[in-house]
């Protein structure tokens, strides 16, 4: 007796047939779900939601500077008394040579 292939019919719409010792055996293939005896379907695309990044972590700002979010874009100032501008703010003076010659830096300011 000549032998057949026993897949035709047997599985579900969808499905994959594979013999194994003359016997059918039917699956879904990958990305599908179902009863591979009935009928195979797509597994649906899952969209993975985009988490918002805060563009403020790190700061991109530098020392002495703060970063505020403006939109989707960091907007970053120098912090109140330092001056400069980001990433290069820095305090007015740290000592008494770079201010004036009638001034003394005190707490970081050029003062009488």
């Amino acid at each position: 007796q000549k032998c057949r292939n026993p897949c035709p019919g047997t599985c579900g719409v969808g499905a994959r047939c594979e013999v194994v010792n003359h016997n059918p055996i039917c699956s879904c293939p990958p990305r599908f779900t179902g009863d591979p005896f009935v009928r195979c379907q797509q597994l649906p695309e899952i969209q993975a939601t985009p988490v918002p990044q805060n563009p403020c972590l790190p700061s991109p700002c530098g020392p002495f500077s703060q970063c505020r979010v403006s939109g989707d874009s960091p907007s970053c100032s120098c912090l109140p008394d330092y001056i400069g501008t980001p990433p290069n703010c820095r305090p007015e003076c740290v000592s008494n040579s770079e201010c004036s010659s009638h001034f003394a830096c005190i707490n970081q300011k050029c003062r009488d």
